[in-house]
């Protein structure tokens, strides 16, 4: 019998568009021998929509089309099972479109990707695929990510953290800046990924734009020195926290001082193919080179680095961690993790033997794994705490009980 899977994109982000390249990409790639897909669009209203139309790259042209070909749905536990059900439910006769045995929430940024779908999905009762609740808030929030990480002598930049209240007095927030952190400085936001938000400033007017650019998209923006003899390099992992293995490295190429939205997606850049999905490739068409051109050693270091880094973070599934290489001293830093990167980082995994079909079986074994682990596990017992006869001061409810 087939595995019936959710797989789950778009969402209220930034990143809309670039979940439903990744989501649509694997959807391709999936072996439909071993699952039942079901595609489950969600809008950036946070509409979940599901369709066969769901699933091909060119009716996200209209999306007002695209919606009036689907059905608007929802998911439920209904009797220890969760089963997508029509929206309104149906008057008569059965509003279930199908029942849910796993969901893969390929999603990318806020309001998706930090933790808020995973937490749903888990009060749910639903396995998915991907980091957990604490690991994917953990691994968006820039901030947090340094602090963990530091605590697990993984290197990373120092930082100052801005809040948008502190905009309130703009040169005290480049005063600090320049004494902690100096010239140059990258500005980003402390929850978006692809490069949005992000620049570099080389004074105190270019400072101060590029904060008003960061607090358009975060009410939290970061800032840290900026690299001047920069080497990027990325790797992904593969696993959990019993077992998880890098990937190759790469080295990725940058139009200018920083990786950009327009690098990564709307290039062209010439990497991989990527799928089946019949249009834009993401993350798979930056160009790039694999294996990265670095140093045995240097590639050992990083690959090293990030499966301690995973592990440490508490990840699961498959993540992209990307580094920087200061070549002024030869130092590796840690920049961030992506707990579901672009195109889920497929193109990693092939140059050492892991096809696309295979990384994704992979990652929906994991998520089955964790939810037959976190069934042994005792989350409740039986208590008759509410049977004692007791008040607790407060208000009195509608039929005289205390409230």
């Amino acid at each position: 019998m087939k595995i019936k899977l959710c797989v789950m994109f778009g969402g209220k982000s930034v990143e809309h568009e670039v979940s439903v390249i990744s989501a649509l990409q694997a959807i391709a790639s999936l072996d439909q021998s071993k699952y039942e897909i079901i595609p489950v669009y969600i809008t950036k209203n946070n509409e979940f929509y599901t369709s066969f139309e769901c699933s091909c790259i060119e009716e996200y042209k209209n999306i007002p089309a695209l919606l009036k070909k689907s059905e608007r749905c929802m998911l439920m536990n209904m009797d220890g099972k969760v089963k997508l059900l029509r929206y309104p439910l149906k008057k008569v006769g059965s509003s279930v479109i199908s029942e849910i045995d796993v969901a893969f929430p390929i999603v990318h940024g806020t309001n998706v990707e930090d933790g808020t779908l995973q937490g749903y999905l888990k009060t749910l009762g639903l396995p998915f695929v991907g980091c957990d609740v604490t690991a994917s808030a953990v691994g968006m929030d820039k901030y947090v990510m340094k602090t963990v990480l530091k605590d697990n002598d993984i290197p990373v930049l120092d930082c100052v953290r801005f809040f948008i209240s502190d905009f309130a007095d703009p040169e005290k927030m480049i005063k600090r800046c320049e004494e902690k952190i100096g010239y140059p400085v990258i500005v980003k936001p402390v929850n978006l990924g692809s490069s949005v938000g992000i620049s570099v400033a080389h004074n105190s007017d270019e400072l101060k734009i590029s904060l008003e650019d960061a607090f358009r998209f975060a009410s939290v923006v970061l800032c840290e020195r900026a690299i001047t003899k920069l080497k990027e390099v990325n790797c992904s992992v593969l696993g959990d926290a019993d077992k998880a293995y890098a990937s190759e490295c790469e080295s990725p190429a940058k139009s200018d001082e920083i990786l950009s939205y327009k690098d990564k997606y709307t290039s062209g850049g010439g990497g991989k193919k990527g799928g089946k999905s019949g249009g834009s490739k993401g993350m798979a068409s930056l160009a790039r080179k694999i294996p990265a051109d670095i140093p045995f050693e240097t590639r050992e270091e990083i690959r090293d680095m990030a499966v301690r880094a995973f592990k440490a973070l508490g990840c699961n599934g498959v993540s992209r961690i990307d580094f920087m290489i200061d070549q002024e001293i030869g130092k590796v830093y840690l920049n961030e993790i992506n707990t579901i990167p672009g195109s889920l980082a497929f193109y990693l995994w092939e140059p050492i033997g892991v096809p696309y079909k295979e990384l994704l079986d992979r990652m929906i074994e994991l998520a089955l794994k964790r939810k037959r682990e976190e069934d042994s596990i005792v989350f409740s017992f039986e208590t008759n705490i509410l049977n004692i006869d007791r008040s607790f001061g407060g208000t009195k409810g509608s039929k005289g009980g205390k409230i």
